[in-house]
């Protein structure tokens, strides 16, 4: 089968789809992927063949996190991102699309994918990373969980999308009108079967999604041969497992204070550091940190104690499956939620904020973490997931969707 995949957002939204796309091509599939151009070294590396959408999503994700956190912030954040680029990402996925057997959006570009699908008359398939689909048994990622009563879960589900919606409708609606000559869409799409990069073991199945809405587990594998640095090996094997700290592509926060907070309340302790699209604070270090450049989750987080992190999708995964707990720090759009359900499965105490972060609340949630019996419950998670066969089950829902034409 011939497939375009297309997505628009942070290394966390880019790297699962690229490992989707690796398992499709090793399946026998002609496979392509779009995305942010910051995002693309390893799809590349890997051997799938890419294109950069146009934009710099570093750039716009700092206004982003340095913005308010609430829906209504959040989807005027993201729509700012998409619609300066719609026209350029639809003339972009046309140009490869035709002749597709399916098309896979997801992220920021997902309307603009969805309207060149129908334009193609070719079949697309939600590729996510955040559970959108309307259901009774949570509420919008993108609001606070513990805020919502669970009557309104559903109504909380239709709310967001239709706000996400209306904020890029113009701009979807008039690069219809200019690159594919169809007419204005006035509703959501809501027809189309849904994949979800997302664990069973961290979020249950609800019962009242459609058939072709399905949480098939993480998508994860290796993207490309990977050795780590001798100087991360001696150190790793120089003593007790390290306490991992990263933001990954989080930007526009208050790094100084935010890393100096979490150097002080790990002193003592030997750290991974992770700067991430942030970079490092300023001045000298201490020598119990160790700064790593771009390493593989899976790789790492098994060597690790403890993994103090921005609660992405991708990474709350990863720490759970590979069986450690969690200090979550939500920034922005759902890490909030994700907190909540490492929260809810006992693996990390109650999220902490960035603005304001304090040094006890931090030692305090590092302490819950070493609990002998939340490492117990992480070891247990970790057991769970492993079992999970994310990449298999999206690549067989792929290939029987596509069939179905």
């Amino acid at each position: 089968m011939k497939l375009l995949a297309v997505t628009y957002g942070t290394e966390g939204d880019t790297r699962p789809l690229a490992v989707l796309c690796r398992a499709l091509k090793e399946a026998g599939h002609d496979v392509m992927l779009l995305a942010g151009g910051q995002t693309l070294d390893s799809a590349a590396a890997s051997g799938v063949r890419t294109a950069a959408l146009k934009g710099n999503i570093r750039d716009q994700l700092e206004s982003l996190v340095s913005g308010g956190k609430g829906v209504g912030a959040t989807a005027a954040g993201l729509a700012r991102m998409a619609n300066a680029h719609t026209e350029d990402w639809m003339r972009q996925l046309a140009e490869h699309a035709r002749d597709c057997d399916a098309l896979l959006v997801s992220g920021l570009a997902a309307f603009a994918g969805l309207s060149v699908a129908e334009h193609f008359n070719i079949r697309a398939i939600g590729a996510g990373l955040i559970p959108i689909s309307p259901t009774r048994a949570f509420p919008s990622p993108f609001l606070p969980a513990a805020r919502i009563p669970q009557a309104f879960n559903r109504l909380s589900h239709h709310m967001v999308n239709g706000l996400v919606w209306r904020a890029f409708r113009k701009a979807t609606n008039q690069a219809r009108r200019r690159v594919l000559a169809l007419p204005s869409r006035r509703r959501l799409w809501s027809d189309h079967p849904m994949l979800y990069g997302v664990s069973p073991c961290l979020l249950p199945q609800p019962r009242d999604w459609p058939a072709h809405t399905r949480l098939c587990g993480q998508w994860t594998g290796p993207l490309r041969p990977w050795t780590p640095p001798s100087g991360l090996q001696d150190f790793l094997d120089a003593g007790e497992a390290p306490i991992y700290i990263g933001f990954g592509s989080m930007v526009g926060f208050d790094r100084e204070t935010v890393l100096r907070t979490m150097l002080d309340a790990a002193a003592g302790r030997r750290v991974l550091l992770y700067p991430g699209w942030a970079g490092l604070p300023d001045g000298v270090l201490p020598d119990n940190v160790y700064v790593l450049g771009d390493t593989p989750h899976d790789w790492l987080f098994p060597r690790t104690s403890l993994v103090i992190h921005h609660g992405g999708s991708g990474t709350a995964h990863s720490a759970c499956r590979a069986g450690v707990p969690s200090v979550v720090v939500p920034f922005a759009g759902d890490q909030a939620f994700w907190a909540h359900q490492l929260r809810r499965l006992g693996v990390a105490a109650t999220p902490l904020k960035a603005k304001g972060l304090s040094q006890a609340g931090l030692e305090s949630a590092i302490a819950f973490a070493q609990r002998a019996e939340t490492r117990q419950r992480a070891q247990a998670l970790g057991r769970q997931m492993a079992k999970d066969a994310g990449t298999a089950t999206a690549v067989a829902e792929i290939e029987a969707i596509a069939r179905l034409g």
